[in-house]
This record gives structure tokens, C-alpha cells and sequence, in this order.
């Protein structure tokens, strides 16, 4: 039976990537610290996987993950590492975005 706690976990707006563990997720958890300031940003280290989120809106930059990783970076590099997300996307060569165009 589900607990009304449970039975409303489908009803959040939290949106992110879900990556693999890999050489850029730490790059990637501070650039989505940097690049979403006043949001609290969620880290969920699972080992193998870490789910980063946050509420309605994540937003990664190119430019900011080169300066976190400290070296040249495309953004299909993130797809590849990007076992899962969370939300809606939008990806172009500068930045990629997570969102919900509607809230609950």
C-alpha cells in the first residue's frame, strides 16, 4: 500500500542529469553549482551513477565546465556521460538545459 508521502512523489519539479560515474562529474557538480546561483543544488552519489537536481530549471555552460575541468570541452561529452535525466532538455554547443515548462 502506498503512504500518501509515496503516493505524491510523482508530484515534484526537480529536473538534472544523471551521469555516470566518470572523470567529469565533479566538474559537473560544481559547474551546476556555479552556473544556477541562489539554487539548491542536490547531489545524490550513488557510486556508479550521481544524480544532480534541482528544482524547475538546471543549467550547464560550456564555458564554465572548461574552467571546472580545467581543459577544452564539448558538450556531447556530457551526453555521453549522461546515463539519465530528469525533466525536459534543450542542448546546444554552449549549454544544456533541464526544465519543466509547467510546475505542479
Amino acid at each position: 500500500m502506498l503512504t500518501p508521502k509515496t503516493a505524491d512523489g510523482f508530484r515534484n519539479n526537480r529536473v538534472g542529469p544523471v551521469l555516470r560515474a566518470s572523470g567529469i562529474t565533479e566538474g559537473v557538480i560544481e559547474a551546476a553549482e556555479e552556473d544556477n546561483p541562489g539554487k539548491d543544488i542536490r547531489v545524490d552519489d550513488k557510486v556508479a551513477y550521481v544524480r544532480i537536481d534541482t528544482e524547475g530549471e538546471l543549467v550547464l555552460r560550456r564555458a564554465t565546465l572548461e574552467r571546472t575541468l580545467g581543459r577544452p570541452f564539448r558538450m556531447s561529452e556530457l551526453e555521453v556521460n549522461l546515463a539519465s535525466f530528469a525533466g525536459r532538455i534543450e542542448t546546444t554547443d554552449d549549454y544544456v538545459r533541464f526544465y519543466y515548462e509547467k510546475t505542479l
